[in-house]
């Protein structure tokens, strides 16, 4: 059950927070370090721990991928969802409808979890979500 204000934390988020020489770490360890005072969970998926896992793994290296597979799995603040069937099926549904964007399967189905839990905010570093009707934190510069 999803309670209290949540954010999604996209691949893009988690990858920043992990690599120092990422242009938008220290924006994302900024936004990380106060992101509980506006939000009671962060919620992520299987597939953006996948997507996430193998950027850090072939980027930076086995110990900073299992690393961050740890941290998530010790934070109780941060929930993993998995899809189901309908969610699968909407994600498919977003993916034929944006013909003009190059959403991944990933995005997809974070859009269409997003909008089954009415979850308006992603903290993400790509324009993806704005472009599916998302607020996207913290704003980019």
């Amino acid at each position: 059950m999803i309670g209290g204000k949540v954010l999604l934390v996209d691949s893009g988020a988690w990858y920043a927070l992990a690599d120092r020489s990422d242009r938008h770490h220290r924006q994302a360890i900024e936004f990380y370090r106060q992101i509980f005072k506006d939000f009671h969970q962060l919620i992520t998926t299987n597939l953006i721990i996948a997507e996430t896992y193998i950027l850090i793994r072939m980027n930076l290296g086995h110990d900073p991928g299992v690393s961050f597979l740890n941290n998530l799995s010790a934070s109780p603040r941060v929930k993993t969802v998995f899809s189901d069937r309908e969610i699968d099926e909407n994600a498919q549904e977003i993916l034929r409808r944006y013909k003009d964007q190059v959403f991944s399967y990933t995005d997809a189905v974070s859009f269409a979890f997003m909008r089954q839990k009415d979850i308006s905010q992603a903290f993400a570093f790509d324009q993806h979500f704005k472009t599916a009707g998302f607020e996207v934190l913290p704003a980019i510069k």
